[in-house]
């Protein structure tokens, strides 16, 4: 049954407003997927076949689609981004509405939706304050096996990170990542859905969708000089299978 949804959520970020808008425009691969950057004005082409419907930059951007490619269960997407200094334009306010028509699944659809928009908008930050002005060299995000979508998938995905049931956000962890090199890193971000891990030169996000009736997803945002996407995939997706004792 088709029924409209709203997910609004505001947050400060140490990014001047500036910097905020590249990066919701033409830096989404730093935090989100890459894209092709919209046409700057209002009436322009927008992403996924959507219409700009507001562009004054560096404060307001939405953009809307009503048939949204390649999602079955929604017919309507909105987003809207509204960007104001902060601390005199050192900092920056966001305030982010993403709306539209979930047609089928609603409560299932909605929840895993609010929970991935607070985990995108965390890794926004994230890039803001420790890779802003820094060029994405490779981006790769890829399914785990059919195992991964167990209840207990990403709890395990966790303990082969080296990640106890107390280990908190902020805290450093070393374990043995892909390609058999130890992976050192910060846990910028944990609860029962998401992992987030923060390394010198790259984010990578664990995506629990095994909640949602789906399988583990793995993003990496790369900022490393000569990195390469394909090779980013091969490792961190054997390292995954490995996880879960996948050939």
């Amino acid at each position: 049954m088709s029924k409209e949804f709203e997910i609004a959520r505001e947050i400060e970020v140490d990014a001047t407003p500036e910097q905020v808008w590249e990066a919701v425009t033409e830096g989404t691969g730093g935090w989100l997927w890459p894209m092709e950057p919209p046409e700057p004005r209002e009436g322009g082409k927008g992403p996924f076949g959507s219409t700009i419907l507001a562009w004054d930059p560096p404060h307001r951007y939405t953009n809307r689609v009503e048939d949204v490619e390649g999602i079955s269960e929604q017919t309507l997407n909105q987003l809207d981004y509204t960007i104001e200094p902060r601390d005199e334009g050192r900092r920056a306010w966001v305030r982010y509405v993403h709306s539209g028509i979930f047609v089928d699944d609603w409560d299932n659809q909605y929840d895993g939706a609010a929970k991935h928009t607070d985990f995108y908008l965390h890794t926004l930050s994230q890039y803001l304050t420790h890779f802003g002005g820094r060029p994405l060299a490779a981006f790769t995000t890829f399914d785990g096996p059919e195992a991964s979508g167990a209840p207990d998938a990403l709890a395990a995905v966790g303990r082969a990170l080296g990640l106890s049931d107390d280990t908190v956000e902020g805290a450093r962890v070393s374990a043995p990542g892909p390609g058999g090199k130890t992976l050192d890193a910060v846990v910028d971000y944990r609860n029962p859905y998401f992992i987030g891990l923060r390394t010198d030169d790259a984010l990578i996000r664990v995506f629990g969708r095994n909640h949602w009736g789906h399988v583990v997803g793995i993003s990496v945002h790369d900022f490393a000089p000569g990195a390469d996407a394909k090779a980013d995939e091969e490792m961190w997706k054997g390292w995954l299978n490995g996880v879960f004792s996948q050939p």
